[in-house]
C-alpha cells in the first residue's frame, strides 16, 4: 500500500535552522515561536493518549534538554559547524516513536524461524509481476548500471522490489523521529542509531532537506532502496546525471545506488551466487556453521567434512554453509559465495539474501 500523505510541513524558517548559520535575531524569534507551539500540540498528544503512557510522554517532551542529547550537540557543533541554538529548538520539536521501539524489539526467544515461510512472503505474485514491469520501464538504467558496477539487472531488481515493491512501501515515519527515538531510548544499538542520526543531519544539510519532511521505515531507511542515511552519503549515485542524488522519486538514482553498495562491498562480476549442497551427515555441519557466512573454505577443505557441490566449483573460490532453519523442519543448506555475502552487506541476514537471489532468478527465468 501506499504511505500515508506527510503532515503538513513546518514553515521555511523552521524547518532550514539546523542546515544553515542564521542571525541571532531569527534565532531569538524562533526560539519563543518553537517553544510555544510544541507546547500546544504535546498537550492535545497526552490528552489522547491512554493513562498507561506517561512515562513516554515525558521522555518525548524533554529530547533537548536531556543530558546526552546536549552532548550529541556539542559533538555536531564542533565537529560539523553547526549552531547549538538551532539543532536544540530542532530536538524540542522531534516526537519519541514508541512504534519504532516495538518494531525493532527482537523476535521472543520461543519464535522458530522458517526460510520457506520467509520465501513466500517474498516470491509473491506481486513482486514478480511488478518486478518485470520495473524492469521493463527501467531498462536502460540497469544495463548502464550493470556497464559501470558490474551487478546484473536482476539483482538490482529484487533488491528493490524486496525492500519496498518498487517504492509502494517506503515508510511513513519521520525520519528524525526514528533516529533521534533509537539513538538515545534504544540502548542494544543506540551508538549505530546515534551515528545515523549524525549522518541525517549532515546529509541534510548537504542536500539543502527540511530535516522534519523526510520519511522511513521505522529504522531512519529512506526511498525505493531503503538507504540509511550513511550509506545515501558513503554509496549513493546520480546515475541518470541530473546533478542530484534523489532516492525517494527517481528510478535512476536507486538503481545505480543499489548496484554502487553491492559493487563497492565486494560483488564479483560474473561470478555465482551460491551452489547447491550435499553432505553425508548433518552432525558434521556444526563446526561449518559456526564459521559463519563470510567465504573462507574452499571445496576441497568442505569435502573433508563430507560437503560436495551439485554444480561445478572453482577449487580456489571461497565458500560459506549457509543454514537456513524451516521451524521446526528440517534445513535447508547451501554454499554461498562471494556474492551472497554481498548481499549481506545490505541486510545482514542470509534469509534477506537467499530471497534477493531467488526472486532475482525468476524474474530472470521469466523475461
Amino acid at each position: 500500500m501506499n504511505p500515508h500523505p506527510p503532515a503538513p510541513a513546518p514553515s521555511p524558517r523552521t524547518i532550514r535552522t539546523p542546515l544553515r548559520r542564521a542571525p541571532l535575531a531569527l534565532l531569538a524569534a524562533l526560539a519563543i515561536a518553537i517553544a510555544a507551539a510544541p507546547a500546544m500540540s504535546e498537550a492535545k498528544r497526552r490528552a489522547k493518549r491512554p493513562a498507561a503512557a506517561p512515562v513516554a510522554a515525558a521522555v518525548a517532551a524533554g529530547y533537548a534538554d536531556r543530558p546526552e542529547v546536549r552532548s550529541f550537540v556539542a559533538e555536531m557543533v564542533a565537529e560539523h559547524g553547526f549552531i547549538e541554538s538551532e539543532l536544540l529548538a530542532m530536538f524540542a520539536q522531534v516526537r519519541r516513536s514508541d512504534d519504532a521501539m516495538r518494531l525493532m524489539a527482537p523476535a521472543p526467544p520461543t519464535f522458530k524461524r522458517s526460510w520457506q515461510a520467509y520465501r513466500s512472503r517474498f516470491l509473491d505474485p506481486l513482486r514478480i509481476r511488478e518486478g518485470l514491469r520495473f524492469w521493463s520501464e527501467q531498462e536502460l538504467w540497469l544495463d548502464l548500471a550493470a556497464q559501470r558496477f558490474g551487478v546484473p539487472p536482476e539483482i538490482v531488481v529484487a533488491i528493490i522490489g524486496v525492500e519496498t515493491i518498487y517504492g509502494r512501501i517506503t515508510g511513513d515515519f519521520r525520519v528524525l523521529d526514528v533516529l533521534t527515538t533509537l539513538a538515545f531510548d534504544y540502548p542494544r544499538r543506540a551508538d549505530y542509531f546515534r551515528s545515523e542520526l549524525e549522518q541525517y543531519l549532515l546529509y541534510s544539510r548537504e542536500s539543502n532537506l527540511d530535516v522534519f519532511s523526510v520519511r522511513g521505515s521505522f529504522a531512519g531507511a529512506i526511498g525505493l532502496p531503503q538507504f540509511m542515511p550513511g550509506s545515501i552519503r558513503r554509496f549513493a549515485v546520480d546515475l541518470d546525471g541530473d546533478g542530484g542524488v534523489d532516492l525517494q522519486s527517481n528510478p535512476a538514482d536507486a538503481i545505480g545506488s543499489v548496484a554502487s553498495f553491492l559493487a563497492e562491498h565486494g560483488w564479483r562480476n560474473g561470478e555465482p551466487v551460491r551452489f547447491e549442497m550435499l553432505f553425508d551427515d548433518e552432525g558434521r555441519l556444526a563446526p561449518l556453521i559456526d564459521a559463519g557466512i563470510r567465504p573462507q573454505f574452499t571445496i576441497t577443505e568442505l569435502a573433508e567434512y563430507g560437503v560436495s557441490s551439485t554444480e561445478p566449483v572453482s577449487l580456489d573460490m571461497p565458500l560459506a554453509l549457509i543454514d537456513l532453519p524451516n521451524g521446526d523442519g528440517a534445513p535447508s543448506y547451501y554454499l554461498g559465495a562471494q556474492n551472497f555475502f554481498a548481499i549481506t552487506r545490505y541486510n545482514r541476514s542470509s534469509f534477506y539474501a537467499m530471497a534477493v537471489y531467488e526472486l532475482a532468478r525468476t524474474l530472470a527465468s521469466r523475461r
